[in-house]
């Protein structure tokens, strides 16, 4: 996710612009965490120039989605990634659990490169921090958790022929969604991969202790070209489509289901961006 994650040069934005993005002043102890995160006495990471030269094949623009040729190449290269490859380690002062919670909660980000195709983003998630429940519109993401533990929860929308047919039954201003993750991912998971309409691309991230994940987004978030953040709050689904899906469901799979409500940009969504100083991509 680089949702509502346009930099635009430290301008804050109200959540009315939801893609526009909030960087705020840190407090001097907090930033001094954060330097010691984002400083490296590497100046190239040969993993980090393999990916970004991938990138540059396998987006080719709006509207695209990479073949799965160069999904799999991007999810060999993330797999194998390394935090040192972009200037980390498990021992810095920001990765001790305890130490985010009682300086800040929010969540901060930094940019290792952007452009129109694709954008390369390393999120820091403090302990007990949540990137709230959000989509990609028109995106396809690889997520690589670099440090720490992390609970993912994501949704895809059911089909719209389902939504359509089950309208009498549903409730204002929800849609159908299908649960695709629910679980504890640590940094040795394999990398995750959401499509325009597959594979999760709703979801949510919550830290259980001090996180880094490295997200490549393509294309990036963009309001002007319709590719806005959206937000959203999942209720239970107490309307559950068996005849209309297909096979036949067992009761508990009624749990793999839910309504989203689309919300106003969350306040804990807003967060501080920082500058990339870690090994180059080129």
């Amino acid at each position: 996710m680089e949702g509502s994650l346009v930099d635009n040069g430290g301008e804050r934005v109200g959540r009315g612009n939801k893609v526009g993005y909030v960087k705020r002043g840190i407090g001097k102890k907090r930033k001094q965490i954060l330097r010691r995160v984002r400083r490296s006495d590497m100046t190239v990471s040969n993993t980090l120039q393999q990916l970004f030269h991938s990138c540059t094949e396998a987006f080719k623009g709006p509207d695209t989605v990479p073949s799965p040729q160069d999904v799999q190449r991007l999810r060999q290269i993330l797999d194998n990634m390394k935090p040192e490859d972009v200037g980390l380690n498990k021992d810095l002062q920001f990765f001790k659990p305890g130490i985010a919670v009682r300086e800040n909660q929010r969540v901060t980000y930094t940019t290792v490169y952007k452009c129109y195709k694709f954008s390369l983003c390393i999120f820091f998630i403090p302990e007990g921090g949540i990137i709230p429940l959000h989509n990609h519109p028109g995106m396809t993401v690889f997520s690589k958790l670099l440090l720490g533990l992390m609970h993912i929860k994501s949704y895809d929308w059911v089909d719209p022929e389902v939504s359509n047919d089950n309208l009498m039954q549903q409730p204002s201003q929800l849609r159908m969604a299908k649960l695709k993750a629910d679980k504890v991912f640590t940094s040795s998971c394999d990398t995750s991969v959401l499509y325009p309409t597959t594979g999760g691309n709703i979801h949510e991230f919550k830290a259980i202790t001090p996180c880094a994940v490295l997200d490549v987004i393509g294309p990036p978030y963009s309001k002007e070209d319709g590719r806005d953040c959206s937000y959203y709050k999942d209720h239970p689904c107490t309307v559950f489509p068996k005849e209309r899906i297909g096979e036949e469901k067992e009761e508990k799979d009624k749990d793999s289901y839910a309504w989203l409500e689309e919300i106003e940009m969350p306040e804990n969504s807003e967060m501080d961006g920082i500058e990339y100083l870690g090994p180059t991509p080129f």
